[in-house]
């Protein structure tokens, strides 16, 4: 009678809860399924005359624009067809596709139309991914998408409008000559030709841009002249090029528009500065000292240098550093963290601001021994070596993935035993890397991600510097006795004669 007076175990009173892993896979495989086999399903959208049977219970809980058509008591909820408006059919048809399985396809062809399909039907996932695909694709880019611009303009897609100025005011001239700028529309054209970074070396260029602009249709147009005027620097036109301006046949057309350029001439605009491409033609790295915070430029078309202290301290660690196709200049300071890892901290000078910004920071493995450090660009990636001078004499190569803030690793080089402390250059040439000893080469594909043995030089007897110019690599040693060419082309050698 004891036993059963006694309380019953707790297993027996609380029930336990199991999770089916496997579960929502399944519902959605089952669900794709019956959309394949035309099975229960309810309505039908009609896009561009295009049908689409489809589940009214699966549209409303992947997209909330389709829950409050068929739960909000719209006519469309009592409707068997839905004439949707504003879409694409194939494009529809993608994200129909999406709903249904999960998986999205994207590419640059359909990133636009499909990010304004899931912006309308609210589906952040696939807008998201969209976004994410422009911005990597506008980054690796080194030419001038309008299109995409203007898109990423009415769609406030920030990250990808901002690095579509940064490639415009680059390229301006370009821009400028190119059907696609007519087509701009007024607070398009202001914002860009306002910026200090546009990339001219005169300011009647930007005039005479604004003047191509306005005529693509005068008529429509020339009443906006007075707005824009304002953002064209007058202070920095020569007296000749101010007088051809106000004899210019479209200033006569309105005489508030002279009246407007004449305004601006008395009364100038300290807050405009002169452009950047105006004040400095090239900009070229000359040195860092690891004892100083500052860096030294020169200003070839001046002959001037320029000082730049780029913080408080100097950095921590040795230093490598590049210049990037598009004139952008990079520092990477790494810092021990421990035994086993290290900081990587990579640096862009801002010209404009002149001063040194924080782009990246990560961390990544470390080794024992001395080396060398190298950072390179190809094609819009940074990559960074290092030569380590230890026993088993390897070069290890990273390249730095700018949307998740990490260095990958690449294929590693082995050198020969025999290669010498100090007997190296690394530098990029064309689409590939080079490293280079007096009596190695290697060529590093990155799309293949190997490296190549290619022909030894052979005649100098120590490799201390070398620079690239097309597709030809200099190399010189210590004391510039010898200097040698490589033709990465042809893979050959030979060496350059002295003149005295």
């Amino acid at each position: 009678m004891a036993a059963a007076n006694q309380e019953p175990h707790v297993s027996a009173v609380r029930p336990r809860s199991f999770q089916d892993e496997s579960y929502l896979d399944g519902f959605l495989g089952t669900v794709s399924d019956l959309q394949k086999a035309g099975v229960l399903q309810d309505v039908v959208l009609e896009v561009e005359g295009r049908r689409f049977p489809c589940h009214r219970l699966v549209l409303s809980a992947a997209s909330p624009y389709f829950r409050a058509m068929f739960t909000g008591g719209m006519a469309e909820s009592r409707q068997k067809t839905v004439v949707l408006q504003g879409l694409d059919a194939s494009i529809f048809g993608e994200i129909l596709s999406y709903i249904y399985s999960g998986t999205l396809h994207v590419s640059m062809d359909t990133v636009q139309p499909l990010y304004q399909a899931a912006d309308l039907l609210q589906l952040d996932y696939v807008r998201d991914t969209c976004k994410s695909c422009m911005a990597m694709n506008v980054e690796r880019s080194t030419c001038v998408d309008l299109q995409l611009y203007k898109f990423a303009d009415v769609f406030s897609v920030d990250n990808v409008l901002k690095r579509c100025l940064e490639l415009i005011h680059r390229n301006f001239v370009e821009v400028a000559s190119s059907e696609e700028f007519c087509s701009l529309s007024v607070n398009q054209l202001t914002e860009i030709i306002s910026h200090d970074e546009l990339g001219v070396t005169e300011e009647i260029t930007v005039w005479e841009a604004v003047v191509r602009w306005v005529q693509h249709s005068k008529k429509e147009r020339l009443h906006h002249l007075p707005s824009i005027l304002p953002h064209i620097r007058f202070d920095l036109l020569t007296s000749d090029d101010t007088a051809a301006i106000l004899e210019h046949p479209l200033v006569g057309e309105d005489p508030g528009i002279c009246k407007v350029i004449r305004n601006v001439l008395q009364k100038g605009n300290p807050i405009l500065k002169p452009r950047h491409g105006v004040t400095m033609e090239m900009a070229l790295l000359y040195k860092i000292e690891h004892s100083s915070n500052e860096i030294l430029f020169m200003n070839p078309r001046e002959g001037k240098y320029i000082s730049c202290s780029y913080k408080d301290e100097p950095f921590a660690g040795y230093s490598a550093t590049t210049v990037t196709s598009d004139n952008n200049i990079y520092i990477l300071e790494t810092k021990k963290e421990s035994d086993e890892e290290e900081q990587l901290s990579l640096f862009k000078y801002n010209h404009v601001k002149n001063v040194w910004e924080l782009t990246g920071l990560s961390s990544a493995s470390r080794e024992p021994g001395t080396h060398i450090k190298y950072l390179f660009e190809i094609d819009q990636i940074l990559y960074y070596m290092r030569d380590y001078y230890t026993p088993s004499r390897k070069v290890r190569l990273r390249k730095y993935n700018q949307h998740t803030n990490h260095w990958q690793e690449c294929a590693q080089l082995q050198l020969e035993e025999s290669t010498q402390h100090g007997d190296c250059a690394a530098l990029s040439c064309g689409p590939h890397l080079y490293f280079l000893t007096s009596t190695e080469v290697y060529r590093y594909d990155p799309t293949e991600d190997r490296w190549s043995k290619r022909t030894a030089p052979g005649i100098i007897h120590q490799v201390h510097s070398a620079v690239a110019m097309g597709t030809e690599i200099f190399c010189t040693d210590l004391y510039f006795d010898n200097t040698i060419v490589y033709d990465t082309e042809s893979d050959c050698w030979q060496k350059l004669q002295v003149t005295e």
